[in-house]
């Protein structure tokens, strides 16, 4: 019994030192907050899930009508798993909205509709 005790603790502190060591190391590897100096908009999301394919039209018409003010970029976790790592994405499909620094200002979990993200964008200031 002892033995067995032993040999659970001593693989628990492993597990726990390995995750310790190696959660900074994608936040390292890709620093993606946007550097074009302008307000951005992620969308988070699967290529296999319905509602992200709902967000990536919607992106794809506020890219067309707002891109010269904001960026707008998809982000598939088979593609860029360690931006949902940075960013704490736990659920799809989420919205983050950066500053034209590169700082998160919001985040949304969800679809949602265009009146909808381009109403957030105007309480963020990033469309007039």
């Amino acid at each position: 019994m002892k033995f067995l005790r032993g040999t659970f603790i001593g693989w628990f502190c492993l597990v726990v030192g390995f995750l310790v060591v190696w959660q900074p190391l994608p936040t390292q590897a890709q620093g993606a907050a946007p550097a074009t100096g302008k307000p951005a908009l992620y969308e988070f999301g699967a290529k296999y899930c319905i509602p992200c394919k709902e967000m990536k039209e919607v992106m794809a018409a506020l890219k067309i009508s707002h891109g010269d003010q904001v960026e707008f970029r998809m982000v598939y976790t088979d593609e860029e798993m360690p931006l949902f790592e940075k960013y704490k994405i736990v659920a799809i499909p989420t919205q983050v909205f950066f500053d034209a620094s590169g700082k998160v200002v919001d985040q949304h979990i969800g679809a949602l509709p265009k009146e909808e993200v381009l109403k957030k964008l105007k309480e963020l200031k990033f469309i007039r």
